[in-house]
Formats: structure tokens, C-alpha cells, sequence
């Protein structure tokens, strides 16, 4: 029983820190924390109404993905600068690691295709009602689905190593123009997926990470608001 309340209480932390990395990468792409600006964990944890640990560990994340520094005797600070490069970075490994699950995942998907067909229809809402943070969240269980379709835990663990959601808020924020453009996007890989094409469907998501380098910004200019 002690085990089992461990583990809940582990995936209780991770999902509120996971939140938390959120609400801080929004502030800090919408510009409401400044380049160099410093983020004191008592302060953000008190606003929240979440543990500081839980604050600790979404700013290490936020670290690791390239938003935030941490020094000694400086603390941690909002980056200045982060290139179109550094947010983009990701989508090459994530196009490998969600081609080698869509072999296996869409015969299973494709006999049940509602762990996409869901997330996409709440993605089109989101984007309807510009919901930035609603639209990326599902868009990444759109993604996840077709990697826990294909059943191998090794790759779905790689793939959350990512940090996908993250990524694709910081891009949505900073670069999407037309959401519901980029929500009717995922469609044709549904019906691909729903008629059993798996080399179709690999393809269509390997365009679909290709289109993440030709969304509008200035080539090589630093994103202003990361």
C-alpha cells in the first residue's frame, strides 16, 4: 500500500511540475518575464499555490531546454536570446522516433483510431478560440498517441525525453500564424493512419516536422520573447 501511495504521489509532483513548466514558459515567451530577469522560486511557488520543489524542478527542465540559466549566487534567469535553431532543434529526432512508431502503431490505430481522432477534434476547437497553451497540449497527445500505439516503452520514453509539449508551445507562441491551418494539418495523417497506409503515414509526419523549419520568422534571428 506504501509503495502504491509513493507512486501516486510521484505522478502527482511530475504532472503539477509539468504545469507549472507551462506557466512559466508562457510568461516567459509573452514576455511577462524579461530576458534576464530572475525567477525566485519562493515567490513563483506562492503565486501558484504549488510546492517550491515543485518550481525547482520545472525551472531545471526549462534549463535543459534552453529558456532559463541557473549560477551560483545569481540564480536562475530568463535567457536572453534563443535562436530559431535551438527551438527547432528537436523536430529532426522527434520525425526518427515517430516514423519508428508508426510502423507498428498504425495497424492497432488504424482498428481504433479515436486516441487520435479525439485529441484532433479538440485541437481544431482550441483553434478556433486561439487557445495557445489548449491547442498545444492536445496537439502533443496527438503525437503521443501514435507513440504509445506502437506498444515499445524504450521509444515512448525517449520521445517524452523530448520534452515535446514544451517545444510545441514555445513554437506555436512564437511562430504559428493560423492555428486552424496547423490543426488541419494532423487530418490527413488521421485518414492515412485510419486507411492502414503505413508508409503514407510515416511520410506525412516526417513533412509534418519539415514544416516547423518553413514556418514564418526571420531566418536566424533570435526569438525577441525567449
Amino acid at each position: 500500500m506504501d509503495t502504491q501511495a509513493n507512486a501516486s504521489d510521484r505522478v502527482h509532483r511530475t504532472m503539477i511540475s509539468a504545469q507549472v513548466r507551462q506557466i512559466i514558459l508562457e510568461r516567459i515567451l509573452g514576455g511577462d518575464f524579461e530576458p534576464g530577469e530572475r525567477l525566485v522560486e519562493t515567490r513563483i511557488a506562492r503565486e501558484l499555490g504549488v510546492s517550491q520543489g515543485s518550481v525547482r524542478e520545472a525551472l531545471r527542465e526549462l534549463e535543459g531546454l534552453g529558456f532559463v540559466d541557473s549560477a551560483p549566487y545569481r540564480g536562475t534567469r530568463v535567457r536572453g536570446h534563443m535562436t530559431d535553431a535551438e527551438l527547432a532543434s528537436v523536430h529532426p529526432v522527434r520525425a526518427v522516433l515517430e516514423d519508428l512508431a508508426a510502423q507498428t502503431a498504425v495497424p492497432a490505430l488504424a482498428a481504433d483510431p479515436e486516441p487520435l481522432e479525439t485529441p484532433l477534434a479538440a485541437m481544431r476547437l482550441a483553434a478556433r478560440a486561439q487557445d495557445l497553451r489548449s491547442y498545444s497540449t492536445q496537439n502533443t497527445a496527438f503525437h503521443r498517441a501514435i507513440v504509445v500505439a506502437a506498444g515499445n516503452s524504450a521509444l515512448l520514453v525517449a520521445w517524452e525525453s523530448l520534452s515535446v509539449e514544451a517545444r510545441l508551445l514555445a513554437t506555436t507562441i512564437t511562430t504559428v500564424v493560423d492555428l486552424v491551418e496547423a490543426a488541419e494539418r494532423h487530418a490527413p495523417i488521421l485518414e492515412a493512419v485510419k486507411s492502414g497506409d503505413v508508409d503514407l503515414v510515416c511520410a506525412l509526419l516526417r513533412d509534418h516536422q519539415n514544416v516547423y523549419e518553413m514556418l514564418p520568422h526571420e531566418q536566424g534571428k533570435a526569438t525577441s520573447r525567449a
